[in-house]
Parts: structure tokens; C-alpha cells; sequence
């Protein structure tokens, strides 16, 4: 069964399109009985309409396969004799699919015909079209109260709206009510119809001054304090959606009780206004939001600076003679890919502070099975251990496999002696540790570039231009269709924010920040523009571990420096097109 409310296909083509412009095919069955896994269709009619009229009829009777109850007869009025010579439902179903086709379907109770049709369409195997459809008795719940008609019936709604064509009038009825409300497109009309409350309603006009463009909206208290932060591509349809739509959050329903105005933040493409989000939650921490709220809360894995150095986990990177791993997202995060180290290469655990010249104290118990070369006995061994901890430094920027390898020897003879749970967690620790490698080398590698410009076709013939520098965004820019893309790249590259980096990886922004861009820039059509110095990741990094990185693999494995065009280099447009790459 289908659920009772609009149910939207997910064509772009249809966002936003006038109700007056969108064409219905108002449908009622007939059946054998109330279940549509068991009882069949006997009768199927159907009008299409379009701004007001008729354009379209469909009704003809559809034989069952088996009698009809003489309680359903005296209900429908359709009987066996009058079926017997009907064409059958596979005979009638594609004929009316070909009817309805690019339409939206309208029914009063739309859970029970939209069933049956889907039902017939599963028994045929016949593909379901995925209709958006309107239930007119769910939108009359919302749009008539109990002093106009004293329930939501059928037969009461087609008295009420002078019944000519019942549903059709129906329908046509409850459109002109929702209009006076300000609903006008198909999109609104499914917001409209979810449980929303009336205070929810009454400041629907504080999106109407918004514009349609890209950028990161702010709700705000009557003291102006931002309540939440948000983005999208269309500041106005985004933020009407929250006084129209379902919001089955409760905290964005007591967000808007308190919302006295919002504040737009226009930018100039879809990744400026996600950054801005990032930087205004994580600046404002806005009491609505959950995520990207704390990012000083991001954990290290330190690998110390001392004789013999240890891992330690941390919740700063400080600018010593220490390497760092991060940042991680949280301290379980950290202990488990200190643990996984642990088991590949025994680096001591204990905290002491060890010398070079005498022995500080007696070996530990991890000394004793072989997990600890004990340092605190044998300061003179230090070189070894110097190359144990190499291993580590290394993987965490350059070349993984060293560390890696004595875990997957571990995971393989595991599973030979199918010892399989053992084996998932040696597993796991891997992937914990290749992922987290990965993670920091991504960002090191963007982040270590002062400057890079790159463009992505903004799907209208223009460019949406964008300048890094030390993996923040310092600036952007569209150049619309046109327009030479080269004098925007130079006008802003000379206005763009200026940058101090920090000790990496992060040296300029936030590692959510570094990560968006990344994603931006690794996504079809992004085309590198000029950069301050090469984009190069570690021949043997943990990108390449891609057996590990699960989910991520095809996100690491993209070649930012692939050419998608498919004209071939020696063919490239002209410069005053298409924005490519100065030579040095």
C-alpha cells in the first residue's frame, strides 16, 4: 500500500513547476473487494485535466478473472454479466499507464487505487511509473475545517464544491483554497499537505524577501542570536519549506516557534555556501544545530618527541617537534588505531620518561611476550627502536606499507586457521589505520599548496571558479556564459583572502572545510586551473590500500589531475572560453 500523502518522483524537471501548469489524471477504481493482494479491478476511470478543463477520458469495465460479490455488486453497481465480455487487466493496464503518462494522479483515498494499480502492475510485470499523486481526501483534511463540511467524505466534498465531475471539481476546489495560501507549485502543494502546526504557518513570511540564489541562510531570536544555520542552492524555497513541510524534528518545530527573522548570506556557487555554513556553526555554535559544531574537539594521535618516543592521544596539534596523526573525529577513533599500531610494531606503552645513558627501571610484562623492545633496560638499543618508530612516522606521511604489512601477514593466517572473529578485528584495525592515514594524507596534500585555482561548469555554459589557498577558500567567483573566465580568476585571486599558514595538515581551515573542497574537486568536470606548486599524493600512501578504505575507495582512487574533456589536449578550446592552465 502506498502511504497516505503526496508522493513526489524525483524528476528536477517537475521542481517548481505551477500547479496551472500541471497536468492531473483523476482516477477511480472499482474493485472486487477492500485488499489489493487478493481482490481485482473491475472497472478503472479516469479524467485528465489540465488549467481547468477536461482534455481526457478513460473508463472502461475490466474483467476480474473470477465473480463478483453479490454485496460488492449492490456496492459498485457492477455485476458478472455486465464483466463477462470485458477485456481483461492486462489488457487494460498498459492503456491506461499510456493515458496517465507525464501526468500527476489524483484520487480521493489514493492509498487504495494507487495499490491496486501497482499490485496489477507487480502481477504483469509491469514497471510501476513512480506517478507523484495527490490524495484529495488527505489535502481536504488540511484545507477545510469542520465548520465548512463535517468530514472529508467523497460524496460530501463533491456537495460542498458543486459536484459536476466529483474528484475533478473536488480537486479543482481545494487548488484554489491552497492557492489563496500561497501554495503554487507541486513541491509546495506536497509541503502543504504534512502535519504542520499553525504557528509554523503564520511565519511563512519570513522567507518571502529571501532571494533564489545559492548561499547559507541564518535564523535568528527576537535578540538576533542565530538559532540555526543552514545552505542550499535556493535560499527561498529551502527556507519556506520549513513553515510548509513535515518537520518531524522536534527541535527544528521549537527553532521556528522562536525564529523572528533570517538572514541570507548570497554566495557565489554551492561550495562557497557550504564553507560559510562550516564557518558560521562552528563560530556561532547555534543551539539548533548538531553537527560541525566542535571542531576543536577533534582528537590526535601523537607520536612524542623524546628519546623513545610513544603514541599519546591528545586534543591539540602544537607546533613542536612531534608528528601528529588527525585529526580524528573522536577518542575511540584514536584508541583504536593506537591499538592497531601497538599490534604491528611494538613502540613501549608506558609513560616514563626514558634516557639514553642509564636504565630507568625494570622491564614491564609487555617486554616479556615480545610486544615492547624494552627501552627502559636497554637504552643502547636505541637506534632499533629509532627504526620502529620510522615505520610509524612514514605511514602516517608516505608509504603505509611497512606498518600495514605485519597486521595483513596477521589477518591472513588467521583466516587459514579460520579463526574468522579473531580475523574481522585484526580487519578492522587495518582498515581503521589505512583509513585515518588516508584521511590526513588527502588533506596534507591540498593543504600544502599556497595557492590553486580551479573552475567546474556551472550547467549553463559558465564557470564556478574557486581560489584555495593552503586547502581554505579564499575566494570565489562565477563567470557566466560568455564572459572570458580569465579576467574573474585574476580579479579574484587579487581580492582573495589572504593566508597564514600553520604547521599541517590543517594550516589554514578546518579539516570539514579541506574536505568539502576536496569532494568539490575531485567530482566530474572540475578542471585545475593554475596552481602555486604540484598537487602529489604519496606513490605508496594509504590511498592506494583501497581494499581497506571500504565506502571511500572510489572517492581516494579519483585522479584530480585527470582530464575530463573529451576533446584530446591538443584540441583545447581557446583561452577567452574555457579557463585552462598558464604555463609556468
Amino acid at each position: 500500500m502506498v502511504p497516505s500523502e503526496i508522493m513526489v518522483q524525483p524528476s528536477l524537471d517537475e521542481l517548481g513547476e505551477p500547479l496551472r501548469e500541471i497536468t492531473f489524471t483523476v482516477v477511480d477504481l472499482e474493485t472486487t473487494g477492500g485488499a489489493a493482494g487478493s481482490d481485482s479491478i473491475t472497472e478503472i476511470g479516469a479524467v485528465k485535466v489540465r488549467t481547468g478543463e477536461v482534455i481526457g477520458e478513460f473508463q472502461t469495465l475490466v474483467d476480474p478473472g473470477r465473480s463478483i460479490d453479490p454485496f460488492v455488486s449492490v456496492l459498485t453497481g457492477i455485476t458478472d454479466s455486465m464483466v463477462q465480455t470485458a477485456p481483461g487487466i492486462s489488457a487494460v493496464l498498459p492503456a491506461f499507464l499510456e493515458f496517465a503518462r507525464g501526468s500527476v494522479l489524483v484520487a480521493h483515498n489514493a492509498p487504495f487505487d494507487v495499490g491496486f494499480l501497482r499490485t496489477a502492475c507487480a502481477g504483469l510485470g509491469t514497471p510501476w511509473p513512480r506517478f507523484a499523486v495527490v490524495d484529495t481526501a488527505v489535502l481536504a483534511r488540511r484545507v477545510l475545517t469542520r465548520d465548512e463540511v463535517p468530514n472529508c467524505k467523497l460524496a460530501t466534498l463533491a456537495v460542498f464544491f458543486h459536484d459536476a465531475r466529483a474528484t475533478v471539481d473536488v480537486l479543482h476546489g481545494l487548488i484554489d483554497r491552497v492557492g489563496n495560501l500561497g501554495v503554487q507549485s507541486l513541491p509546495e502543494l506536497k509541503a502543504f499537505t504534512a502535519q504542520v502546526t499553525d504557528a509554523q504557518r503564520r511565519k511563512r513570511h519570513l522567507a518571502d524577501a529571501l532571494p533564489s540564489r545559492p548561499g547559507v541562510y541564518v535564523f535568528r531570536d527576537a535578540q538576533g542570536q542565530p538559532l540555526y544555520v543552514g545552505t542550499s542552492r535556493d535560499l527561498r524555497a529551502r527556507v519556506r519549506q520549513y513553515f510548509v513541510a513535515s518537520e518531524t524534528r522536534t527541535r527544528m518545530g521549537e527553532m521556528i516557534g522562536l525564529a523572528e527573522r533570517v538572514d541570507p548570506i548570497v554566495c557565489a556557487h554551492p561550495l562557497e555556501a557550504q564553507v560559510r555554513e562550516l564557518r558560521l556553526i562552528a563560530a556561532y555554535k547555534p543551539r539548533y544545530n548538531r553537527r560541525s559544531k566542535f571542531p576543536e574537539r577533534a582528537m590526535w594521535l601523537k607520536l612524542t618527541a623524546e628519546a623513545f618516543p610513544r603514541l599519546s592521544i591528545v586534543h591539540e596539534r602544537r607546533d613542536d617537534d612531534a608528528t601528529y596523526l588527525g585529526p580524528l573525529r573522536s577518542r575511540r577513533q584514536a584508541e583504536a588505531i593506537r591499538d592497531a599500531i601497538h599490534d604491528a610494531v611494538p613502540l613501549r606503552q608506558c609513560t616514563d620518561r626514558l634516557s639514553l645513558r642509564r636504565i630507568v627501571r625494570a622491564a614491564c610484562a609487555l617486554a616479556g611476550i615480545g610486544r615492547c623492545p624494552a627501552p627502559c633496560e636497554h637504552p643502547d638499543d636505541a637506534p632499533a627502536y629509532g627504526d620502529l618508530v620510522e615505520v610509524v612516522r612514514s605511514a602516517w606521511t608516505g608509504d603505509v606499507r611497512p606498518l600495514i604489512d605485519p597486521l595483513r601477514e596477521r589477518l591472513a593466517r588467521l583466516s587459514h586457521e579460520q579463526r574468522f572473529e579473531h580475523a574481522g578485528v585484526v580487519r578492522d584495525r587495518v582498515a581503521t589505520v589505512v583509513r585515518a592515514c588516508a584521511r590526513m594524507q588527502r588533506l596534507d596534500a591540498l593543504t600544502s599548496i599556497a595557492e590553486l585555482v580551479a573552475a567546474r561548469p556551472d550547467g549553463g555554459g559558465g564557470w564556478h571558479l574557486s581560489v584555495v589557498r593552503y586547502g581554505r577558500l579564499a575566494a570565489a567567483a562565477v563567470a557566466p556564459r560568455g564572459t572570458d573566465p580569465w579576467p574573474v580568476v585574476d580579479a579574484r585571486r587579487a581580492t582573495a583572502e589572504a593566508v597564514t599558514p600553520r604547521p599541517g595538515p590543517l594550516r589554514a581551515a578546518l579539516a570539514e572545510e579541506t574536505e568539502c573542497i576536496l569532494r568539490w574537486l575531485e567530482e566530474p568536470g572540475a578542471r585545475l586551473v593554475d596552481t602555486s606548486q604540484p598537487w602529489a599524493m604519496p606513490a605508496f600512501g594509504a590511498g592506494g590500500q583501497r581494499a581497506f578504505l571500504g565506502s571511500d575507495a572510489a572517492r581516494f582512487a579519483a585522479d584530480p589531475f585527470a582530464d575530463r574533456r573529451r576533446l584530446p589536449m591538443s584540441h583545447r578550446p581557446a583561452r577567452s572560453s574555457v579557463p585552462t592552465a598558464r604555463p609556468a
